[in-house]
């Protein structure tokens, strides 16, 4: 299998090169690609690119010096989740917090030029105080809300996209019990409904049950399992543009994939 790095310069791309082939090096491999793109400079050239690293699945390391490009590439591959190693940001950024000032004498660059890093803490520490409903309140917030009834993996996809920077909060759906009104007030987040077979998610719950030594009740049971989905399709009709995802037999980077693909439509068509 090949592994292909695109890397992406202002400039000649040498830097990054150099960088990328010492650290390659140490897993002596034969098995990646290095695909430079020197003297980008423009929005244009940065999607261009973004597209040809989505259909290639490789990953991107960049020496952008423009914030506005690294922001770009930045917002670009956490959309089309693409791995982005930025190696000019944080050097700015630390330079400008041991000169203790910056060219511009803007209040919080350092932070700025650290987005990614600081982006990236704060999407992990939303999603945790937001797991299975807790401060819903607080729901307009996450840019990404995953519904669902339990097992149909709400809190792992929730890690895995907050790791890519997404603001995500997860909330259960629960047999006959109507859910917070927050829920059909949400006009900025991407919504998603998570479904399952009920046999597969039966046999889910069945393993959490006997680990509990069959003290769940009818959690496991079929003919339940059915009861729950039945509601919570119901529930996810009543939401205004809650998407569906199925999740049977799928790992979590393919339903998170699903996920951000959808989220990059909806957007395409509102340009």
């Amino acid at each position: 299998m090949k592994y292909k790095v695109f890397i992406i310069s202002d400039g000649t791309g040498k830097t990054a090169e150099g960088a990328v082939k010492s650290a390659i090096a140490q897993f002596q491999t034969d098995d990646v690609q290095l695909d430079i793109r020197k003297g980008v400079h423009t929005d244009e050239e940065v999607e261009k690119i973004i597209k040809d690293v989505k259909e290639a699945n490789g990953f991107i390391v960049h020496t952008i010096v423009s914030k506005r490009l690294r922001d770009k590439i930045l917002d670009l591959g956490r959309l089309n989740d693409i791995g982005v190693i930025d190696l000019m940001g944080p050097l700015l950024g630390q330079l400008s917090h041991w000169f203790s000032y910056s060219p511009l004498e803007t209040p919080g660059l350092f932070r700025k030029l650290n987005k990614s890093y600081f982006q990236r803490i704060e999407s992990m520490e939303f999603a945790f105080r937001h797991d299975d409903g807790q401060k819903i309140e607080e729901l307009k917030k996450a840019e990404i809300v995953l519904l669902g009834v339990s097992r149909t993996f709400k809190t792992p996809l929730s890690i895995y996209l907050a790791f890519k920077g997404w603001r995500v909060a997860n909330v259960p759906i629960i047999l006959n019990l109507e859910p917070h009104e927050i829920l059909f007030d949400l006009r900025d987040a991407h919504i998603f409904g998570l479904t399952s077979y009920p046999r597969y998610l039966a046999e889910l719950r069945s393993v959490r049950d006997e680990h509990l030594g069959g003290a769940t009740g009818q959690y496991a049971d079929v003919e339940y399992v059915q009861q729950e989905l039945k509601y919570s399709y119901k529930i996810f009709r009543s939401i205004k543009n809650c998407s569906l995802i199925e999740v049977t037999n799928k790992p979590i980077e393919e339903i998170a994939s699903e996920i951000l693909d959808t989220i990059k439509s909806g957007e395409a068509n509102n340009d």
